[in-house]
């Protein structure tokens, strides 16, 4: 399975025994004191892909205590969440979202790969090119939020992610690359959604936006996506 499935594959493949769909939709909603993220899941039992299972990165995808904003949970929580979602060592999986920017599941597809689970795969366009093909959906919860369909296992790979003091280290270093994904007004300071506003001194401004195709949801071919980043290929590149 490749990292990025098309709509035709995943139709053909729709009623296999070893493939989960999640969808991991989160809308940002603006209010008076900037982006409030709320979960996607009353989207989801409106419509969502025929068989797909919702993953809830506001609640059992994301550590609820921390004062932070989808602040990371253990791996062994994150494994946890996804066994409960059906995802085992034989699964295949596919994630989507519903806005268009497959950010969402950009997300969870890292986060897999962080617990060392690496047939995980994004739908190109998500639920958006699935819609605009005129391929069907259901409505309603999904299936059962507990699929026991075997364990999964943990490898977790520590170097995916990155913590406060390793940031505060590359601001200092010339060999490392900070990355701010965010639109180009809220990294300028122009618009204030997280505290201050701005962006961490040093980094460089890569709207995640800005890969995919506006009217379609779709990436953009490799060619146009990969002169956006600059040419380190040795430096260590931390994204937020």
């Amino acid at each position: 399975m490749d990292l990025l499935v098309t709509t035709d594959w995943l139709a053909s493949e729709l009623g296999t025994d070893d493939l989960v769909m999640l969808d991991c939709s989160v809308f940002l909603v603006l209010s008076d004191n900037g982006f409030v993220s709320e979960s996607g899941r009353a989207n989801f039992e409106e419509h969502h892909i025929a068989g797909a299972r919702f993953a809830d990165l506001t609640g059992d995808l994301v550590d609820t205590d921390s004062p932070n904003g989808f602040a990371m949970p253990t791996p062994a929580a994150f494994g946890t969440a996804m066994e409960r979602l059906g995802v085992s060592d034989a699964s295949r999986v596919v994630v989507y979202d519903a806005d268009g920017s497959s950010m969402w599941a950009a997300r969870v597809w890292f986060m897999l790969r962080w617990i060392g689970f690496d047939n995980a795969a994004i739908l190109d366009g998500g639920l958006k090119a699935w819609q605009a093909e005129g391929r069907a959906t259901e409505s309603g919860p999904g299936q059962s939020a507990a699929m026991p369909a075997g364990s999964l296992s943990l490898t977790p790979r520590p170097g995916m992610d990155a913590d406060k003091d390793e940031v505060m280290a590359m601001m200092a270093d010339g060999g490392s690359c900070l990355i701010d994904a965010l639109p180009p007004a809220i990294f300028r300071g122009e618009i204030k959604v997280y505290g201050d506003g701005g962006h961490i001194p040093g980094a460089i401004n890569i709207p995640a936006s800005g890969m995919v195709d506006s009217e379609t949801g779709r990436f953009l071919p490799l060619e146009e996506i990969r002169p956006m980043f600059p040419d380190q290929p040795e430096a260590r590149m931390v994204a937020y």
